[in-house]
C-alpha cells in the first residue's frame, strides 16, 4: 500500500467527476480511524453546515434544498421511519430529512413538501412541530358533486363531506396508515359561493384536505375574488416541494384543487400541467395534503 503523499492528486483540471459517489475517506478522531463514501461525507457536511447554521439563529434551511432520497417503507409510518427520523420531527430540527425525501407506506409514496407550513397558524394555536405530506399519485379519480354546482364551495361539495367520496376514504386509509402520527390543526376552509365566488368560511379541525392553487402555484389562478377580495386562508404560501421541484406538480393526469371558479366549476391541475378548472361533476384525480407530528 503506497504513502499517503505518493497518492495521486485529484486536481481541479480533472473536474467534480473525478470524484465517485463509493469513493473512500478515512477519517481519524477520539482515538479511533473510521471510513466514509464521498456520497455519505456529501450529505454529512450538509447535514453539519445546516446544524451550524441553526446554531447561531439562521434557521435551519431545509427549504432551500431538494432531495428526494427514500426514507423507509413499511405498512405503517411508525415501521417505515425511524425513531431518529420521528425525534427531528419533534423537535423541529429535522435533522436527516430534506425537501423531496419520501416514505413508502402501505405501498404509497408520501414525499416531504414542507417543514412547519402551518405552525402557529389557527384560530386555536398550532404550535406543533411538523412536516407536510404529499403522495407522489392520486388516490383515484371522482367529482366534487353529483351537478355541476358549487353552492357550499369546498365544505358543501360532496367530495368533502360523503364518507364515500375518494378523498374520504383517503382520509381513513392514512389515518389508519399514519395513526398518532398524523397531526390535527385548525384550517380555514370556503362554505359559500355567491355569484360564483368564494363569500365566506369557518374553522374546522382538519387532517387531511385538498391542496388550494397558492399551495400548488404559489398564487391564484382561477379562484375569483369577491367585492374585489380573496377570502382569506391559511394555506398562503406555495408549498417548497413545488418551488423546489416544479416537476412535482405535474402528474400527467388531472387532480382537484380546493377553489372555486365558477357557479359550476372548481380548480384544477390539468393533466397536461397546465392549471385549469372543471365541472363539479366531472371525475379528477384526489392527491391531498396533510401533516404529521413526530409522536403520537
Amino acid at each position: 500500500m503506497p504513502r499517503v503523499p505518493d497518492y495521486t492528486a485529484i486536481g481541479n483540471s480533472q473536474g467534480t467527476t473525478a470524484l465517485k459517489n463509493d469513493d473512500e475517506f478515512y477519517v481519524y478522531g477520539n482515538g479511533s480511524s473510521r471510513k466514509i463514501t464521498a456520497k455519505e461525507l456529501s450529505q454529512a457536511l450538509s447535514e453539519k453546515a445546516l446544524a451550524n447554521a441553526a446554531s447561531v439563529g439562521v434557521g435551519y434551511g431545509k427549504s432551500d434544498l431538494y432531495r428526494g432520497a427514500n426514507l423507509g417503507s413499511g405498512t405503517t409510518f411508525a415501521t417505515a421511519s425511524t425513531a431518529a427520523q420521528r425525534a427531528a420531527i419533534v423537535s423541529g430540527t429535522f435533522e436527516g430529512l430534506f425537501i423531496g425525501d419520501y416514505w413508502t407506506v402501505n405501498n404509497v409514496l408520501y414525499r416531504i413538501a414542507d417543514f412547519n407550513y402551518w405552525k402557529r397558524s389557527g384560530d386555536s394555536d398550532f404550535n406543533t412541530n411538523h412536516i407536510v405530506l404529499v403522495p407522489d399519485t392520486s388516490f383515484g379519480n371522482d367529482k366534487m358533486n353529483d351537478s355541476n354546482i358549487t353552492t357550499g364551495a369546498y365544505v358543501g361539495s360532496k367530495m368533502y363531506s360523503d364518507s364515500s367520496s375518494v378523498l374520504n376514504t383517503a382520509r381513513s386509509k392514512i389515518a389508519a396508515d399514519f395513526g398518532g402520527y398524523l397531526a390535527t390543526h385548525k384550517e380555514y376552509l370556503a362554505n359559500a359561493v355567491s355569484d360564483g365566488a368564494q363569500t365566506a368560511g369557518a374553522w374546522f379541525d382538519s387532517t387531511v384536505e385538498l391542496m388550494n392553487e397558492l399551495m400548488v402555484y404559489g398564487h391564484y389562478v382561477y379562484c375569483r375574488k369577491s367585492n374585489g377580495v380573496y377570502l382569506y386562508t391559511i394555506d398562503k404560501a406555495q408549498l417548497t416541494l413545488f418551488k423546489l421541484n416544479p416537476a412535482m406538480v405535474n402528474l400527467r393526469y388531472s387532480y382537484w384543487l380546493r377553489d372555486v371558479y365558477s357557479a359550476t366549476d372548481f380548480a384544477l391541475v390539468g393533466a397536461h400541467g397546465y392549471a385549469a378548472t372543471g365541472n363539479a361533476s366531472s371525475s379528477s384525480g384526489v392527491r391531498p395534503a396533510f401533516p404529521v407530528k413526530g409522536t403520537a
